[in-house]
């Protein structure tokens, strides 16, 4: 079994790493645009024109699955990214976890790249999935995303204190719009933890969009695979960055096996 992940950069790596949980021998190829680096400043086309390309590279490894691993590649090209693929080979985006971060209420934030807060899509999944119990507000992360990338605790420190400053007093939910902030969840609860009570409960994809991926290829009757690990940064292989063992998942990646490519 083989499944690819495509992201702007190392925010694949958590649903890589679930992926890799719970399938220990899947063959995993991540395409990432090292290159093209940050898309959340990008126009909705520029983010397509990029993930395209990120999505052809990977597809050229005749994977079983394409996980688009990037809130912004979803909402902004998963339908040029189906059209061109499918159904040759499927593709599973990646949706802010709006539904059951607001399934119970509350203040919630949707903390997320400048491009997936403003984006119409987003919008709609609040408007249907917010729910009148729960109030629901859009945090615009500039540059956090890109501090991840680099493994800069400073600049992460930074950004991540900027939305919390701007995240309402009471805050108990957050909703990790972008697939980056999945690794800095416990330092995202701790700024925000003065103007929530206790803390807030963090909502990522990871976990689900791992599950989903196995289920559209039939996890129960796929050919085993054999644990490698590819990777391609803007189409050539190469190795994971060294900011990707700054974290625990990058980690969880490269322990097992050596990387390939």
């Amino acid at each position: 079994m083989k499944i690819a992940l495509m992201d702007s950069g190392i925010g694949l790596l958590p649903t890589a790493a679930a992926l890799r949980q719970l399938r220990p021998d899947v063959d995993l190829v991540l395409s990432s645009d090292p290159d093209g680096m940050p898309w959340g400043p990008r126009t909705a086309e520029d983010v397509t024109e990029h993930a395209l390309a990120c999505a052809r590279a990977a597809a050229a490894h005749r994977p079983d699955a394409l996980v688009v691993a990037c809130n912004t590649a979803s909402v902004n090209a998963l339908e040029a990214l189906r059209a061109e693929l499918e159904p040759g080979l499927p593709v599973i985006g990646t949706v802010p976890a709006i539904k059951p971060a607001a399934a119970g209420g509350g203040r919630v934030a949707i903390w997320a790249t400048p491009a997936t807060t403003g984006s119409p899509y987003q919008l709609r999944l609040i408007e249907e999935f917010g729910g009148a119990a729960a109030e629901v507000t859009g945090i615009a992360c500039p540059g956090l995303a890109d501090a991840v990338e680099r493994g800069d605790d400073a600049a992460i420190d930074a950004a991540v204190a900027d939305a919390a400053s701007r995240t309402p007093a009471g805050t108990d939910t957050i909703v990790l719009g972008c697939t980056h902030y999945e690794l800095v969840e416990e330092r995202i609860r701790a700024a925000v933890g003065a103007t929530g009570t206790g803390g807030p409960v963090c909502f990522g994809s990871a976990a689900a969009v791992a599950a989903q991926a196995l289920r559209r290829i039939g996890d129960a009757t796929a050919a085993r695979g054999t644990a490698t690990l590819t990777v391609l940064h803007s189409g050539r292989p190469s190795r994971l960055s060294a900011a990707a063992a700054h974290y625990a998942q990058g980690l969880a990646l490269v322990a097992p096996v050596p990387a390939a490519g």
